[in-house]
């Protein structure tokens, strides 16, 4: 499951935001200030953020550069044309003025998360020695190729876009859902293994661990 992140001190609209995503099929994370918001994204980070701008602690205007790699869509009343340019050369990917109609927000939003997904598809990851090339189910380690089933690949993808937090079980399952529908909770461990196999047979390294209660982690 995809999950939005819901920058907002408006109880009223944040709850209104999360009704509309929650019957999208989104997940929700909610934050009421600026500040909150930062402890959220380095908790848990989500696939996309609804940022108002007016908020107490950092303002949305602070927050923006302070916020890596996540799409962010602007949710604010202020309709000034030099608000919006500003906001998008600084880091915004679109910019909704409040009130705003919520099919259009919502078909905003999909239209960032597929965007979001074909540009992470693309590119590369790397760990230490070890590159993920998602867009050929291979990984490389010091130059050698080793194939990869697609679920292999997304959990691969998962865990290096983690690499400092291990992530539960249930939340991979949820993740690599739309690409991989025949992983399942009994069969992920299996899945693992065979993926660990193949790294550590390059160079002895195994690169993932199981933490214990939690999940799975890179090494």
């Amino acid at each position: 499951m995809q999950e939005i992140l819901v920058i907002d001190d408006d109880i009223y609209i944040g709850d209104m935001l999360e009704e509309a995503l929650n019957k999208e099929g989104y997940g929700v994370l909610r934050a009421y200030s600026g500040t909150e918001a930062l402890l959220v994204v380095e908790r848990k980070k989500p696939d996309l953020i609804l940022l108002d701008l007016m908020l107490p602690g950092l303002s949305g205007e602070e927050l923006l550069p302070k916020i890596k790699d996540i799409p962010v869509i602007v949710v604010s009343a202020k309709a000034d044309v030099a608000d919006k340019v500003g906001l998008l050369m600084a880091g915004a990917c679109d910019y909704v003025t409040k009130p705003f109609n919520i099919a259009e927000l919502t078909a905003r939003i999909a239209v960032q998360l597929r965007m979001a997904q074909s540009k992470g598809d693309a590119a590369a990851l790397t760990f230490g020695d070890l590159t993920l090339h998602c867009d050929t189910l291979t990984a490389a380690i010091n130059g050698e190729e080793v194939r990869l089933t697609r679920t292999e690949c997304a959990i691969l993808k998962l865990l290096m876009q983690n690499p400092n937090t291990p992530v539960g079980r249930t939340t991979i399952l949820d993740k690599i859902s739309i690409d991989t529908p025949d992983c399942t909770e009994r069969s992920l461990k299996q899945h693992i293994s065979n993926m660990r196999k193949k790294l550590e047979a390059v160079n002895g390294h195994d690169y993932i661990e199981a933490v214990y209660g939690i999940g799975f982690k890179m090494r």
